[in-house]
């Protein structure tokens, strides 16, 4: 059913609904990417496209002509230039309850693992850095470090982080029950304190792993004996061994009760 004309475009109901689609999904990508330089950019593109429809429906051929060469080429552009916001965008849809609802997680036995050796570690002041794999893989960071594929152990655990053991530096990335690599090196987050908390190079990468990964990062504090975990880009501080193996298994194997919502509610809430 036709609505009205435009030159020589045809407008139906179809049509209003299809942009009314792609309106909204560009906005939504335009939250994403709010507040950084690719925000800018994207809205650029975006005119060049907008300009390239108003150039055909008023038959400025010249104009349309190259406006059309520079959309041809702008999914080539947008890839390149909004790599990390892209990262980030599948990250957030990978991170949606409803997409965790199909991941199945062998971590019990690893839980009781890490936390009995990040309790130790506690007691001794010797710092820690695991990083828990949900479900985006890490095989850069693990690429960075010494690969070892053993099963998760609290004494193995307990020796990689020895301050003599020459693993002793970096991060572990644990997969399910398997540590993958030790003495792996990880992204800083650009946070420097939380509150009246400055950061350490420990907390700034586990920061900056979760910001950039799926993932559950776990910190003790080499000066303090603190045990502190980051997720999403959140550090929490000052978790008791026993209360760290209840954070874990909620994290780690419940489905949240928040599933229902929208992906666009989860959106929203990074945007």
């Amino acid at each position: 059913m036709e609505l009205f004309r435009i030159g020589f475009l045809s407008v139906t109901i179809i049509d209003v609904f299809d942009v009314a689609v792609v309106s909204f999904l560009f906005f939504q990508l335009y939250r994403v990417m709010r507040r950084t330089i690719a925000a800018q950019i994207f809205v650029g593109l975006l005119l060049i496209i907008a300009f390239s429809f108003l150039a055909q429906a008023i038959n400025l051929k010249a104009m349309g002509w190259l406006l059309r060469t520079l959309t041809d080429i702008w999914v080539i552009a947008f890839i390149v230039l909004f790599q990390p916001e892209l990262r980030r965008l599948l990250l957030i849809v990978g991170r949606n309850p409803i997409v965790r609802m199909f991941l199945r997680l062998d971590v019990t036995e690893s839980i009781e693992e890490i936390a009995g050796a990040a309790g130790e570690l506690s007691r001794k002041r010797h710092g820690m850095l695991a990083v828990i794999v949900r479900a985006t893989g890490l095989r850069m960071f693990i690429e960075s470090g010494q690969p070892l594929q053993a099963v998760v152990s609290k004494p193995l655990l307990l020796s990689i982080f020895h301050p003599k053991s020459p693993l002793h530096d970096g991060a572990v990335i644990v997969k399910d029950r398997i540590v993958e690599a030790a003495r792996c090196t990880l992204p800083l987050s650009q946070t420097m304190r939380v509150g009246e908390f400055v950061l350490g190079m420990r907390h700034r990468a586990a920061l900056g792993v979760s910001e950039q990964a799926d993932v559950i990062a776990l910190v003790v504090s080499e000066e303090t004996g603190s045990i502190s975990i980051a997720e999403n880009g959140t550090l929490i501080r000052g978790i008791s061994a026993k209360e760290l193996r209840k954070e874990l298994q909620t994290r780690l194997t419940t489905i949240p009760d928040r599933s229902v919502k929208s992906i666009w509610s989860t959106f929203r809430s990074h945007g």
